[in-house]
């Protein structure tokens, strides 16, 4: 469980630096596509280029929105769950050294048990077994501790977890359907021709193969 939860939290972290590294990517192409020369000798490219750079920022903004959302509901506490496992490895480490204290004493007081009963050994039995008594005791506390409560916290889990998967869920329905509004305004911005995924690159690769045909371009 704690490797999990580790495990998860460096995941979560990993997945919103890219989401955010992403958005910020393509602020920067829209930028740069803006910032070009054609821009200044065609109106329609820059309309579409400025409808363009407008998404961008906006999907950016929602990014972040959604990101600050997860960081909250989701990487925080996983960090702070986290942060739980070094007491319960310190208990379990604190039962096995009261374990062995237990097994040292208990072995002395058999050895004495097994030894002719003479005086001397019936009073170092007593003193072994007085040594013995409060060590398991010790133990026994220790030992009950975890097992009454080790089951309760890893049952726990699935309630502490369960609010923020449903936050993550709800961080990304949220910015999705955003992102639908905004890419759906942006079609119907720049795409006037209303053509198809191939029609565009039948089109596209043609345009290619005209310009390949320049003599300019054209193979020696």
């Amino acid at each position: 469980l704690e490797d999990q939860t580790k495990k998860l939290h460096k995941d979560m972290k990993k997945s919103t630096e890219a989401d955010l590294a992403m958005s910020k990517a393509a602020v920067k192409i829209s930028g740069d596509l803006l910032s070009n020369p054609l821009c200044e000798q065609d109106q329609a490219f820059l309309d579409s280029m400025t409808a363009l750079d407008t998404a961008m920022k906006r999907m950016d903004s929602f990014n972040q929105e959604k990101v600050n959302q997860i960081q909250k509901t989701v990487i925080d506490p996983l960090k702070k769950y986290s942060g739980v496992f070094p007491s319960l490895n310190m208990a379990v480490k604190r039962r096995e050294q009261a374990l062995q204290d237990y097994k040292r004493l208990q072995s002395k007081v058999e050895k004495y048990e097994e030894k002719e009963k003479t005086g001397p050994v019936m009073v170092k039995l007593h003193q072994a077994r007085e040594e013995l008594r409060p060590v398991r005791e010790d133990f026994d506390v220790k030992n009950k501790q975890l097992l009454d409560e080790m089951p309760k916290f890893y049952h726990s889990r699935i309630d502490y977890f369960q609010p923020s998967f449903e936050a993550l869920i709800r961080a990304q329905v949220v910015y999705f359907t955003e992102m639908y509004t905004i890419f759906s305004d942006l079609t119907d911005r720049i795409d006037q021709a209303g053509l198809t995924d191939e029609q565009r690159e039948r089109e596209t690769e043609a345009k290619l193969s005209e310009l390949r045909a320049l003599s300019i371009v054209a193979d020696d």
